[in-house]
């Protein structure tokens, strides 16, 4: 069964930083796309990373500059890293993986909260 496990939320301060982590099992991870979402209280859940299989990146503009996603597909787990994090970042944190239209997984989430 395929199976997604996040790590790494946590509190911290504004301008810190925070790397998340996705580890998959279950699936053939080198030829899923990767994703990362975040949902705020009130608010639509969103994209805010994304990694192809050919590590192809896009990321949401409000987090451009600030995040990176990678992959290492040896490990089958993806990361975000998060630098020079902002309160308006304060979500919980999805791992997603998809494969074409009718393949696609979530993790549980995991809360990251960044304020003083």
């Amino acid at each position: 069964q395929a199976q997604l496990v996040e790590s790494g939320g946590g509190l911290v301060q504004p301008g810190g930083s925070l790397r998340l982590s996705c580890a998959a099992s279950g699936i053939t991870f080198s030829g899923y796309t990767m994703g990362w979402y975040r949902q705020a209280p009130g608010t639509q859940r969103e994209l805010v990373a994304a990694i192809t299989s050919g590590s192809s990146t896009n990321y949401a503009d409000a987090v451009k500059g600030r995040f990176t996603i990678s992959r290492d597909n040896a490990k089958n787990t993806v990361y975000l890293q998060m630098d020079s994090l902002k309160p308006d970042d304060t979500a919980v944190y999805y791992c997603n993986a998809r494969w074409g239209r009718y393949w696609e997984y979530w993790g549980p989430g995991t809360q990251v909260t960044v304020s003083s």
